[in-house]
């Protein structure tokens, strides 16, 4: 772990990802920061998914618990605060947001996936939708999803780990990009 803090201190020097991440949710308004899931190795999930047993889904291998221990730590470093951390029901997510260490976080099924089938695109997005238009201007929440439901709302498709900033009054979005792949 502390050679991927390290490596990626390298990687972006002085802060400059989440320096850039701070500049552009000045720039763009942003109230919103969506991020897929950490690294989970695999495709979908397994034909006996269950959204109560983490052991039937694609969950976060080692490197994908570290590369989200690290995001949150040089968020944290560099003062990124939010008013509100909202996670997919899948264990994915739930893993990834607790690994972040940003504080409390709250699961959300208007953040689940839609990919195979195992929630209701529609429902899903309504959901999402009108959490969305409740947002006040001046928070900033994190929402940790599936690059599904990311590029569903702002037509960007992420990698693990993917950022994603969006203004939920004026419809616009900037990809960030991943941290640590």
């Amino acid at each position: 772990m502390r050679f991927l803090i390290f490596f990626l201190l390298l990687i972006f020097p002085s802060g400059s990802f989440a320096e850039n991440l701070k500049t552009e949710i000045a720039t763009l308004s942003a109230n919103v920061v969506f991020m897929r899931h950490a690294l989970a190795p695999g495709y979908g999930d397994p034909a006996n998914f269950s959204i109560d047993a983490c052991a039937t889904q694609r969950n976060l291998d080692q490197r994908g618990r570290d590369q989200a221990k690290a995001i949150g730590q040089i968020l944290l470093s560099e003062k990124i605060a939010f008013d509100l951390i909202l996670s997919s029901e899948w264990c994915r997510c739930k893993d990834t947001a607790e690994e972040l260490n940003l504080g409390e976080w709250t699961s959300f099924s208007g953040l689940n996936s839609f990919f195979q089938g195992y929630a209701n695109k529609e429902k899903t997005l309504s959901k999402l939708e009108k959490k969305l238009a409740s947002l006040s201007s001046d928070e900033l929440v994190l929402m940790v999803t599936h690059q599904v439901v990311i590029s569903a709302v702002t037509g960007v498709s992420v990698a693990s780990g993917g950022i994603v900033l969006y203004n939920t009054k004026t419809g616009q979005s900037r990809h960030i990009g991943a941290l640590a792949e």
